[in-house]
Order: C-alpha cells, then structure tokens, then sequence
C-alpha cells in the first residue's frame, strides 16, 4: 500500500512532535507544521518522506498556503490531525476578555478553519481522509479551573459530531474527536496560560501551583498516545470518538453513569410538555 500522508499541526511539542515519529516510523510521510517550523526537526525525516511548514492556525492564508505546499510535494492528504492548542487556567473570573478569545481564536476557530480546508481538499482530490481532532478529557467532562479551555474543547465535540453526519458516504471523510486525560507533555508546563485579573475572591485556589505540581506526574506518555493517535487515523471505519488515557476513561465512563442515572430521574419532566393527542413521526 501505497505510503498516507499525514498533516498535523502543532508539531514542535507533545502530541504533534511524538506522532510525526510514528507516522516516519510506520514508512508514511509526515507534513509537519508549525508556527515557525524552522525550529522544527526529526529522526528520520528527509525530503522524500517529509516537509516541515509554517502553519498558523489564526490565519486563513497561512492554512491554505501550508496545504498547497503539501499537494504540491505529496499529491494528496489522507489524514489531518487538528492538534495545535494550548490550556488557559484559573478561575473564570480570573480570565480577561482577550485571554478566553485568544483561547476560543486557537483552540476553536482555528481548528475549525484547518478542518474546513481539509474537507474541501480531501472531496476535490476524491481521495477521501480522517480528520482527527485533538479535544480533551475536558472535551467531555467539565474541570476546575478550565472553564474556556473546557468549553473550546466541548465546541470542537459538538461542531465534530454535526459535521460528520452531513458528509456524503461517498467522499470517504471520516472523523475522530481524540479525548486525551493527563499527559506527560508541555500542556501543564511552559504552554500553559494562566488568568491575568487579580480576584482575591479565589484566594483559595492557586491554578499555578496545582499546574506545577501537576506537571510531569501524569499518567500518560506522549509517545504511547501517538500511537493510538495513528492506529485511529488507519482504521478502516475509526469511532466518532475515543478516550486516550486510563484516567480519561475513567472519568468518562463516571459521566456517562451519572448522566444516564440523571436522565432517568428526570423523565418525569422530560416528557411533560407535548402538544395534548400529539403523535411522533415513526
């Protein structure tokens, strides 16, 4: 089989950085993005099995010039991986107004830019693809302390699930929403972003604190996550989504219990408020 082309961006750490050395590894070729990939460099990587390119995800033309040059070299793109994103911490009130949009620009409209310009290549090439989005645990599930970096998390599940269901079959793009728990990446160190509005309110949190004592102690190693990340991304029909990490699935397994458990105590009100004689449409 003929070698996938795999373009991810948010390369220079991480998640990015680890599975551009699986996909090297496994004989396909990488397009490994970055804002400045100049800085970039990998094991392995030459100019037939890989291209190193600027990609800032809060640019249009930066997006579609990072996917030219990939047509141009390669041909084709069989796998995007909407990896690029970083953690905003501390109590919401502690968040200024440009930190939750910046936080939303990269996390939410950047992605949703990347996967436009996916979908488009992959259907006008008719070579189909997997979009893979990089979420959260906190995709799912909510988490002290990271209310915006949550809700640009639940934003990518929930525009991920719609747009799946409105492709056609037969342009063969496929998407996965990638749930990673705590890993042993830069998120919890020098990526991190921290509320700027001094709130003595919340004296009793310290978000940068738990962020260093927290760093370096997860459960996760990056370089195992890859591997599930290209295991999904080659598939023959990949799930919706997927939880990375033994506390992810635990914690949303735990959801999904409480949830149902909360469906069912409701029901009673659920199913209150139909039109009296209203018959659903089998």
């Amino acid at each position: 089989m003929a070698p996938r082309v795999f373009l991810i961006t948010g390369t220079s750490t991480g998640f990015g950085e680890a599975l551009v050395k699986v996909v090297l590894q496994k004989g396909d070729y990488a397009v490994a993005t970055a804002r400045n990939s100049s800085k970039l460099s990998f094991d392995g990587a030459n100019d037939s099995n890989s291209l190193l390119v600027d990609l800032d995800v809060t640019k249009r033309d930066s997006i579609d010039k990072a996917f030219d040059a990939a047509i141009k070299k390669f041909k084709r793109i069989d796998v995007v991986v909407n990896n690029a994103g970083y953690g905003l911490s501390g109590p919401f009130e502690t968040l200024s107004d440009k930190q939750i949009r910046q936080q939303m620009e990269i996390n939410f409209f950047g992605l949703i830019d990347v996967t436009r310009k996916a979908m488009e290549t992959m259907r006008d090439l008719k070579t189909g693809g997997v979009i893979q989005q990089v979420t959260s645990v906190g995709g799912q599930v909510g988490v002290p302390n990271f209310s915006v970096y949550c809700a640009s998390k639940w934003a990518v599940e929930g525009f991920t699930e719609t747009i799946s269901m409105e492709v056609k079959p037969e342009w063969g793009i496929k998407f996965t929403c990638i749930e990673p728990g705590g890993f042993r990446t830069d998120w919890s160190g020098r990526s991190m972003a921290f509320g700027e509005i001094s709130q003595p309110a919340y004296d009793h949190i310290d978000a940068k604190k738990n962020a260093e004592d927290n760093d370096q102690t997860q459960a996760g190693d990056p370089a195992k996550a890859a591997k599930v990340f290209y295991d999904l991304a080659v598939m023959d029909d990949p799930p919706i989504r997927c939880a990375v990490g033994t506390d992810a699935y635990a914690v949303i397994k735990n959801k999904l219990d409480t949830y149902r458990e909360s469906i069912k105590s409701f029901e009673k009100w659920s199913n209150s408020t139909d039109v009296d004689g209203y018959k659903a449409p089998s």
